[in-house]
C-alpha cells in the first residue's frame, strides 16, 4: 500500500502537472486572441476609421477624434478596468489582463497589415468578427483585452443593474457620441461591427453547440429515463425529492427528479418523447454557458 507521504507526493505533481497544462492552454488562448484583434483592427477597422463598441471602441473613437496613437489609448484607458479586476476578481487575472493588453497594443503598433477592403459592410463584418474572435479567445484564457466585462461586473454588484443592462448603456453613450461628433452613418456601422463583435465572443466563450439543462419530475421517471438513454443516447442524473404541492394538493411522496443536458437543437425532440410517455410530466429548462466531464458526447444508441 502505498504511504501517505507518497499518495500527498503524486497529488502534488498531478496539481503542478494540472497547473502547467493550464497555464499553456491559456498562453496559446491569449497569443491566438492577441493574434486575431490585431489583424481585426489593423486590417480592417483602423485603415477605415471604424468604430466598436466597449472599451476598445472608446480607444477607437479617441484615436479617431484625437489622433492619438490607439496603441497607447487601448493601455491608457483599460488600466482602471485591470485595477478593478485586480480587486474583485484576482491577481492572476489582472497580471493576464495586462500582459494581454500591452501585447495588443504593441502589435498595433509593430505589425504592419495593408487594408483588407473598402468595402464599408465587409469591414463591419469581419473586423467585428477577427476582434470578437480575438476577445473571445483572450477570454478563454484568463484574462480580457476589453475591460468593458469587467466594468459591468463590478457595477452590478453596487447597483440594481444586470451586467447586460449595464454593456448596453455604455454601448448607447458610445455610440450617440460618435453619432454626434463623427456621423450617424459612422455610429450605424459601428453598431454592426459592434453586434457582429458580441456574437463572435459568444460563440467563443460559450460554444457554438449551446447546451441546455433540463429537470424532469414524472411519476414515469423510470420510463423517460430509459427514453433519454436509449433514444437520445445521453447520460441522465437522478436527483433524491420528495412531492410538495402542485395540480392534485399536498402529497409527502418520494419522487425521482431527472437531471440531463443536450444540445439546443435536442430540446424539441426531448419534449416529444417526453410528452409520448408523461404528458403532464414538470420540465424546467436552463441555459448552460460551458460544461465539463462527464458524459457530455452522446454515446451511439441502441437500435
Amino acid at each position: 500500500m502505498p504511504t501517505q507521504q507518497r499518495l500527498n507526493e503524486l497529488k502534488a505533481l498531478r496539481t503542478r502537472r494540472i497547473d502547467i497544462s493550464r497555464a499553456i492552454k491559456d498562453f496559446i488562448f491569449i497569443t491566438l486572441g492577441v493574434s486575431s484583434a490585431t489583424f481585426g483592427l489593423n486590417g480592417f477597422l483602423l485603415p477605415n476609421d471604424f468604430l466598436d463598441g466597449g472599451v476598445v471602441g472608446i480607444s477607437l473613437l479617441a484615436n479617431v477624434v484625437s489622433g492619438v496613437n490607439l496603441s497607447y489609448l487601448i493601455v491608457i484607458i483599460n488600466i482602471p478596468f485591470i485595477i478593478i479586476g485586480y480587486t474583485q476578481i484576482s491577481k492572476v487575472f489582472a497580471v493576464k489582463t495586462l500582459v494581454a493588453i500591452i501585447t495588443l497594443a504593441v502589435c498595433l503598433s509593430l505589425v504592419d497589415i495593408p487594408s483588407i477592403t473598402n468595402d464599408k459592410l465587409l469591414i463591419s463584418f469581419f473586423g467585428g468578427f477577427f476582434l470578437g474572435l480575438g476577445i473571445g479567445l483572450s477570454i478563454r484564457g484568463g484574462s480580457v483585452i476589453d475591460g468593458t466585462e469587467v466594468l459591468a461586473i463590478y457595477t452590478s454588484r453596487k447597483t440594481a443593474l444586470t451586467v447586460g443592462d449595464i454593456i448596453l448603456i455604455l454601448n448607447i453613450i458610445i455610440f450617440s457620441v460618435a453619432a454626434w461628433l463623427i456621423s450617424i452613418e459612422t455610429a450605424l456601422y459601428a453598431i454592426l461591427t459592434y453586434l457582429v463583435a458580441s456574437k463572435t465572443v459568444d460563440f467563443v466563450v460559450h460554444g457554438i453547440e449551446e447546451y441546455t439543462s433540463v429537470m424532469i419530475v414524472s411519476r414515469k421517471s423510470a420510463e423517460i429515463k430509459q427514453t433519454i438513454i436509449e433514444r437520445m443516447g445521453r447520460g441522465v442524473t437522478i436527483l433524491k425529492g420528495k412531492s410538495g404541492f402542485g395540480k392534485q394538493g399536498h402529497r409527502t411522496d418520494d419522487i425521482d427528479v431527472i437531471y440531463t443536458v443536450i444540445t439546443r437543437l435536442e430540446l424539441q425532440k426531448l419534449k416529444t418523447e417526453i410528452a409520448k410517455i408523461d404528458d403532464d410530466a414538470f420540465m424546467v429548462e436552463n441555459s448552460v454557458n460551458d460544461i465539463k466531464g462527464g458524459m457530455i458526447k452522446k454515446r451511439p444508441l441502441q437500435e
